[in-house]
């Protein structure tokens, strides 16, 4: 990994970025988690939810921009990266984070019931697998919460009924 390592103010500017992609995914109709990958301290990779968008389960915030920051590397590897994600990554997400030996990840809200890098499951730091990243939750944690938090709000009172958070 670059042996300079953003300070605060850079990763909350990053978030911000992230929090713009969530936007859309809410704007789409789609659960509203929003990722960027800086690699080598560039921009590589941004995307959104768009599971519903494109009909396909693995088509996370994660998913896309990770498979985005790779094919500007020309690399799966990505050990020069920085992802940032509003929500903690799911277990599908967290596994294509360290097959990418993605070396940090930074995220806003955290998923106690469902989330795969800390939370729930232990796949980022598990000593069983042959990398690990290092994470850096609650980064603009209110704000990404919140952006949830009215998303399901909203689904329940259009719906009538409570909805899954995935």
């Amino acid at each position: 990994m670059n042996s300079e390592v953003p300070g605060m103010a850079v990763h909350e500017a990053r978030m911000r970025l992230a929090l713009r992609q969530a936007k859309r995914a809410a704007a789409a109709g789609e659960v509203p988690v929003g990722a960027v990958i800086y690699n080598g301290g560039e921009l590589a990779g941004q995307a959104w939810n768009q599971t519903r968008t494109l009909k396909d389960p693995t088509a996370h915030a994660e998913m896309i921009a990770i498979t985005q920051a790779a094919s500007a590397a020309g690399d799966w590897r990505l050990v020069d990266s920085i992802l940032y994600v509003t929500k903690e990554p799911c277990p599908m997400c967290a596994g294509a984070i360290m097959l990418a030996r993605i070396p940090l990840v930074v995220w806003g809200m955290s998923d106690p019931q469902r989330g795969g890098a800390v939370s729930r499951f232990q796949i980022l730091q598990s000593a069983e697998l042959n990398h690990r990243s290092e994470v850096l939750p609650g980064v603009l944690e209110d704000e990404c919460s919140a952006l949830i938090k009215e998303f399901f709000k909203k689904r329940r009172l259009e719906k009538g009924k409570d909805v899954d958070f995935a």
